[in-house]
């Protein structure tokens, strides 16, 4: 059975309501999984789980939150290589290029992106639910 950790960092609840879909794929896949914010989670805990779940809303100018979730990324990068990680978050404006930043910095990195990252505009709906759901499943397999 694989361990599998959903960090994130939420400010209006969409990102957070992204992460508990993730959460909810990885265990119906069969996956024991946990769900993290900033304050709860360490670089130290990377090496305890399988794969790692990150989220994050886009803020400022297409970019992640800085005060919390950033600091902890920038943390946790150097236990990224060779680690299976998915990506998520939502926006309120732009066009995601937040989240391809971030893709093309964990792949400078060398983790390794089991599936499409997935954002959504606002709150998500049913369909960006179930592609979190996806998304979690993708990484307890």
């Amino acid at each position: 059975m694989s361990k599998i950790a959903v960090v994130y960092w939420s400010g209006t609840g969409n990102t957070e309501m992204m992460a508990e879909a993730v959460t909810e794929g990885a265990k119906e896949a069969g996956a024991e999984a946990f769900s993290f914010t900033p304050e709860t989670f360490s670089a130290e805990k990377m090496d305890e789980f399988d794969a790692v779940a990150f989220g994050c809303p886009s803020m400022g100018d297409e970019e992640l939150e800085d005060t919390e979730f950033e600091p902890l990324f920038t943390d946790c990068e150097p236990k990224l290589k060779g680690r299976k990680i998915a990506l998520f978050g939502s926006y309120g404006w732009g066009d995601g290029e937040w989240m391809r930043t971030w893709e093309e910095k964990c792949r400078k990195d060398g983790a390794e992106l089991v599936c499409d990252s997935v954002i959504c505009s606002e709150e998500p709906g049913d369909d960006e639910k179930e592609a979190c759901r996806k998304l979690g499943k993708s990484l307890a397999s």
